[in-house]
């Protein structure tokens, strides 16, 4: 299944993929299921049985609303630095042995097709595409060969970075939580439509139509399930919550010159079958 928020004359709403095109109710229509993040806090069968009545809801074309991000209020959002071997040889890091975890807040969400802003003093915004996978069972002590269990879905995260001030401190929130910098989107897409912990996919980011980053899903060096089981030993995930699990070499900080984002370009990251998330970058 494949579902996508919206925002319709300031009401939420909630589409469906279907053979037929986009099918959606917003907030107050009669049948409204609810947000995508009620029905994966509900648990059991709510997105199911969101999906049977939504199948016969009217067409919706994405184009004329405003998407929103898949969850706009997650409890926790945690990233995971150097995941990928080229990428901590790119940055100067030895690969570590254990995760490198950072904290995004909800606050710096954007959806697909929103700005990504560039602060006025800084130039060093920089691109990182990522796989974010998204907590459906609550999970804590979980084994790695159960891990996989307790996620829900899947979607496409471009973690912004404002590298001057990420690296002003030994830990990197100031740098990853600017407003309007973590784009989230198009879709989230049901795990169960996906390979497991999504292996083998294919992720890609685009700058001016130009491939930047290419990487397989199975190159991450702590997969999707091992992040599960880790990031449980020390914290409840709770239904909602969203793990973004790192992003592969070709990083514009590691570049001779540096590339930056700057106004006026487009930035695109795309996972095969997760879905093509794409954002125009202003000046603030």
């Amino acid at each position: 299944m494949r579902f996508a928020s919206y925002m319709i004359a300031g009401r939420t709403g909630l589409a469906l993929k279907t053979d037929g095109g986009w099918l959606g109710l917003a907030d107050g229509d009669a049948g409204f299921p609810g947000t995508l993040q009620s029905l994966i806090q509900a648990g059991g069968d709510a997105l199911a049985r969101a999906a049977a009545t939504l199948a016969s809801a009217p067409a919706v074309d994405l184009a004329a609303v405003t998407l929103l991000p898949p969850l706009s209020n997650p409890e926790k959002i945690i990233c995971i630095g150097l995941n990928y071997t080229d990428h901590s040889a790119e940055s100067g890091f030895k690969q570590p042995d254990y995760p490198t975890v950072f904290g995004r807040f909800n606050s710096s969400l954007i959806a697909h097709g929103a700005p990504i802003l560039r602060p006025a003093f800084s130039e060093q915004l920089d691109y990182e595409g990522e796989l974010a996978a998204i907590i459906g069972k609550t999970a804590r002590d979980v084994t790695e060969a159960d891990a996989l269990d307790h996620v829900i879905g899947y979607s496409v995260f471009n973690d912004g970075s404002i590298r001057d001030y990420q690296f002003k401190s030994p830990q990197w929130t100031p740098g990853k939580n600017f407003d309007d910098t973590g784009a989230f989107g198009p879709d989230f897409v049901t795990a169960d439509a996906l390979p497991p912990g999504c292996e083998g996919l294919l992720l890609q980011t685009r700058l001016n139509g130009q491939v930047v980053q290419q990487a397989s899903i199975s190159d991450m060096v702590f997969p999707v399930a091992r992040l599960v089981a880790i990031l449980s030993q020390f914290m409840t995930l709770k239904p909602g919550d969203v793990i973004v699990t790192g992003t592969p070499s070709g990083v514009g900080l590691a570049r001779k010159p540096p590339l930056w984002m700057k106004h006026g370009d487009t930035v695109e990251v795309e996972i095969e079958r997760v879905g093509l998330l794409s954002n125009p970058v202003r000046d603030r």
